[in-house]
């Protein structure tokens, strides 16, 4: 496996530098942040990134993500124009070196939390999902860190409307006819396409989520049955819900070679709809990440890994679920249990 660690750019105050100082990390998950959603990336700025990634040896073969518009998925107003933007994207990325492209298609909502800055009781800080919270929130005028924040409270009200006049069922519609479009393009340029699931697994504010157990990946893989049509398998999505069997699931897609980049960390299940993300280490969630990781490694999982989530500890400031230092002991967690695993097959 290669393990990489989720850089948000330029600006991000975790820098290069650091994340180099990592063990075992050998490349970042990146993407160009500042092009409105829909349009096409331009060149120069691809080129720029991956020369300054490379500059601090590390490859940038990742990136998370090029994002899906609302208008493709509700395939209305611009669709057509995002459609042949989000193909060109891949074909350009695919020109400087990018193996892999993570995206979603979770409508209007991108992961959702009640809290975000949680105080655990050891001190650390972490992100977390009440249900009970969650119902109090009026969705028209909530934001979250890596949402677009272009839509007004109104427009969020009428894209809501559209989702559930739409229902699970258009939805899948417009995934498949999605997946139809860009796979091919995808097989003719040799990057992988990783769908993220839903976060979290379970419809919120009344509109449907569709990746989110394994009756629905299933479903989602035979829409287009391709190898370039995989996942990224975030074990804390799919973790929120106490109904899904991660390691069960992990081992199934990764021996299908359909799981292209696995996000892992953990989370503590507070019943059937609340959680609370949790330190990386087994103990500390409902997750046992050993069984998840040599679910991996069973399999011959050779492709992309970050830890993901990370609890704010040692009173570092930085983006919410996005710091240096409790990744970084994630990183090299799940690196000491791969190396384990290496070890302990060898000596069979």
């Amino acid at each position: 496996m290669k393990m990489t660690f989720r850089w948000y750019g330029y600006d991000d105050k975790n820098t290069l530098n650091y994340i180099r100082q990592i063990p075992g990390v050998t490349g970042v998950v990146t993407a160009l942040y500042s092009v409105p959603v829909g349009e096409a990336w331009p060149e120069e700025e691809i080129k720029k990134l991956k020369e300054y990634v490379n500059s601090y040896g590390l490859e940038m073969e990742v990136i998370e993500s090029v994002p899906v518009s609302e208008d493709i998925k509700l395939r209305s107003g611009n669709y057509k124009k995002h459609l042949e933007n989000f193909k060109a994207n891949i074909r350009l990325l695919a020109k400087y070196g990018v193996k892999c492209i993570c995206y979603n298609f979770m409508p209007i909502f991108d992961w959702t939390r009640s809290q975000l800055d949680h105080v655990n009781k050891d001190g650390s800080q972490s992100l977390v999902y009440y249900e009970e919270d969650v119902a109090k929130l009026d969705p028209t005028k909530l934001t979250l860190p890596g949402w677009d924040a272009s839509y007004k409270p109104e427009e969020v009200a009428d894209l809501i409307k559209k989702y559930q006049a739409i229902g699970e069922e258009g939805l899948w519609n417009n995934l498949k006819l999605f997946l139809e479009e860009i796979i091919p393009v995808a097989r003719e340029c040799d990057v992988l396409m990783a769908i993220h699931p839903d976060d979290p697994a379970w419809p919120i504010f009344g509109i449907p989520r569709l990746i989110i157990n394994e009756k629905n990946v299933d479903r989602f893989l035979s829409l287009v049955d391709d190898h370039y049509n995989g996942l990224t398998f975030c074990t804390g999505s799919f973790g929120s819900s106490p109904k899904n069997d991660i390691a069960k699931m992990i081992g199934k897609y990764a021996k299908m070679d359909r799981i292209h980049f696995a996000h892992i960390r953990n989370v503590r299940q507070l019943g059937e709809h609340s959680f609370e993300e949790a330190a990386h280490y087994s103990y500390d969630g409902s997750l046992d990440m050993v069984k998840i990781v040599k679910a991996l490694h069973d399999a011959g999982f050779d492709k992309y890994i970050r830890p993901d989530h990370g609890r704010m500890i040692w009173d570092e400031k930085a983006k919410p679920g996005y710091g240096l230092y409790d990744r970084a002991l994630g990183a090299v967690y799940i690196n000491g249990i791969w190396e384990t695993l290496d070890k302990t097959e060898g000596e069979k």
